[in-house]
């Protein structure tokens, strides 16, 4: 058996002081408010300014969206037909 010093003490436990304990609770509460009301402060501000831009656009991204849709299913389309009917169809629609 090792003798680590006070054997008088039968607790392996360190000896802690409950006011630390609870500052630093305390401290860790404050700051997590604080970011919560930094992630909204933010978070609002980003998607105010975000309504902003969209409101702004030329072309809503919804409608730009139907566009580009209609773009690539004319795309594919016509990439299928090219594919079907091979380079023969080019030379003989010409």
């Amino acid at each position: 058996m090792i003798n680590r010093g006070n054997s008088s003490t039968g607790s392996a436990l360190p000896q802690v002081r409950p006011a630390p304990l609870m500052t630093g609770g305390g401290l860790v509460v404050a700051g997590g408010i604080l970011m919560l009301a930094g992630v909204l402060v933010g978070g609002v501000h980003v998607i105010m300014a975000t309504r902003q831009w969209i409101r702004e656009m030329d072309v809503p991204p919804s409608e730009a969206a139907r566009l580009k849709l209609a773009q690539a299913k004319a795309a594919a389309q016509a990439g299928a037909s090219a594919w079907q009917d091979g380079p023969a169809a080019a030379t003989r629609s010409r």
